[in-house]
């Protein structure tokens, strides 16, 4: 008897031990969870069943949760987007491109003289981007898009072809002024390019790859300054691109001519150019025009149609060495010396004499007479202009400053 009781009690304990072990096991089974409610199985059903009214927001908290998502998606960049889309336009211009054809035989000198060059004359299309700065219909792109022109058409966002007239261009600066027919078109405003700081917002909007033309819409990328004041050598075809800003926001093809904007929607600069390898796309390397270098250049261009660089100084200068260095007391032979200046120049005007030794020309230290030809690339200049220079003159450096005149003749 005393067996049995002990064999029921032992029964009992087990039985606990194994509901107890069995809840714990699949509490922790992955995903599975057990709660109170699932251990009482009698709960009336309408306890448990979905409750819509519960659970669906009113109409009202569904439309400050759309707002709200609305406003959460609407940020600087959006808002900088919209203000500047409007006046992007998209450029088509037919060309005419010269080749030269040369004879299988030019190499051979007997044959060169018979057998010359031919040039040949092409149609050729070709595509850009530009923005609309008045309300009048004044717009700016870069002048390689415009460059041997019969005919510019440009294509409004959101529909609208327009034929225009090319005002002028400066292929130094890379830049040209067109002219549509047109009252009370959306322009973009002009931001400050000497405040622009490296690690801010740069929006490029224009035409890569002619994408404009399949819906009237240009296309946006989005990135930061990467650097200002990037300068590079002349170009083969004599353009100089000076105190650029380099930004990583995509640039392509077709883009040249577009606004690149700050978050407030504000032109900062001009997309230009762009690094990349075998001819392929962007490498998030692109460079623009600074806004400020091109407002100076289309007032000129609005009002004469052309920037005049036929401007003369007047010298000739000739490299130091170390003996007449040494005999006129300076420390070095860095520099120029001027052996001539011709009479009525603006040289003579500005009181150059014979002998001065030139060591800076527009706060850059000429080193001998080959740095005054990169020096100069370097520094847009136009007729009118200053030009300082300091000069060494009886052991004394003086500062000058010369103002260009236009070529006589």
């Amino acid at each position: 008897m005393r067996l049995l009781k002990f064999f029921l009690i032992g029964a009992a304990f087990g039985a606990v031990a194994f509901g107890v072990g069995r809840w714990v096991y699949l509490d922790k089974l992955p995903g599975v969870r057990m709660t109170s409610a699932s251990m009482q199985p009698n709960i009336p059903a309408e306890r448990t069943q979905y409750a819509p009214e519960q659970s669906e927001p009113k109409s009202a908290d569904r439309q400050q949760i759309t707002q709200e998502l609305q406003n959460d998606r609407c940020n600087a960049i959006t808002r900088a987007i919209n203000t500047a889309v409007p006046a992007v336009v998209g450029i088509s211009v037919t060309q005419v491109r010269e080749f030269v054809a040369r004879s299988p035989l030019w190499e051979d000198p007997f044959f060169r003289d018979i057998f010359p060059p031919t040039i040949l004359r092409q149609q050729v299309k070709n595509l850009g981007s530009g923005f609309i700065i008045s309300p009048d219909g004044y717009i700016i792109t870069n002048e390689h898009v415009v460059h041997g022109a019969t005919e510019v058409l440009v294509t409004m966002t959101g529909g609208g072809d327009y034929k225009a007239t090319i005002v002028g261009s400066d292929p130094y600066s890379d830049v040209a002024l067109l002219k549509i027919d047109g009252n009370d078109l959306p322009y973009l405003k002009f931001g400050d390019s000497g405040k622009v700081i490296m690690g801010e917002w740069a929006i490029a909007i224009g035409n890569p790859f002619g994408l404009f033309e399949i819906n009237d819409t240009p296309s946006v990328t989005v990135g930061v300054v990467s650097a200002t004041n990037r300068d590079f050598d002349r170009t083969a075809d004599g353009r100089v691109y000076s105190d650029m800003i380099q930004t990583d926001a995509s640039i392509n093809r077709g883009n040249s001519g577009g606004p690149l904007v700050n978050c407030l929607g504000e032109v900062i600069g001009m997309n230009a150019m762009i690094f990349t390898e075998g001819g392929g796309g962007s490498l998030g390397v692109g460079f623009a025009i600074p806004i400020n270098r091109i407002r100076e250049i289309i007032d000129e261009l609005r009002s004469t149609g052309m920037v005049n660089r036929n401007y003369w100084i007047g010298l000739s200068v000739q490299n130091l060495n170390p003996a007449i260095a040494s005999s006129l007391g300076l420390d070095s032979d860095n520099g120029v010396i001027i052996g001539e200046v011709g009479p009525g120049s603006p040289a003579q005007k500005a009181g150059l004499k014979v002998g001065d030794v030139i060591t800076e020309i527009a706060g850059i230290t000429v080193q001998n007479y080959r740095s005054i030809q990169s020096i100069m690339d370097k520094v847009d200049l136009r007729v009118g202009d200053r030009l300082p220079l300091k000069v060494f003159r009886d052991g004394k450096a003086v500062k000058i400053n010369v103002l260009l005149e236009e070529v006589p003749g």
